[in-house]
């Protein structure tokens, strides 16, 4: 039996595609694109950003194996959004448009992402 309890996953303040800026841990001050968000875990991974050493076991296609440098992921709370307009990071909100509908917002500059 399912519970009718679900929630909704929560709107995150980023989202694929966004540029963002790293605001803390070892990557701090790095900045990429999104290429992925993992909404139940409340991570992203950032391209070019976090790089981590994945080793690859030998089969067929490669028999030597190999040791890949791949981004890992990181919680959405070390990340914060460039403004396409001014080029800093800043906190994001959400508004109506001049159609009504929600968008997102830069808090620094007023200006819609």
């Amino acid at each position: 039996m399912e519970s009718k309890n679900k929630k909704a996953p929560a709107k995150l303040h980023i989202r694929k595609g966004d540029t963002v800026k790293v605001i803390s841990g070892n990557a701090k001050g790095e900045t990429g694109v999104i290429k992925r968000v993992l909404i139940d875990k409340s991570r992203a991974t950032v391209e070019g950003v976090n790089m981590i050493t994945k080793h690859v076991k030998p089969n067929a296609q490669n028999p030597q194996g190999s040791i890949e440098k791949i981004e890992g992921t990181i919680h959405i709370s070390n990340l914060k959004v460039v403004d396409p307009k001014t080029g800093e990071a800043t906190r994001t909100g959400r508004k109506a448009n001049d159609k009504g509908k929600l968008q997102r917002f830069a808090k620094k500059s007023g200006n819609f992402i």
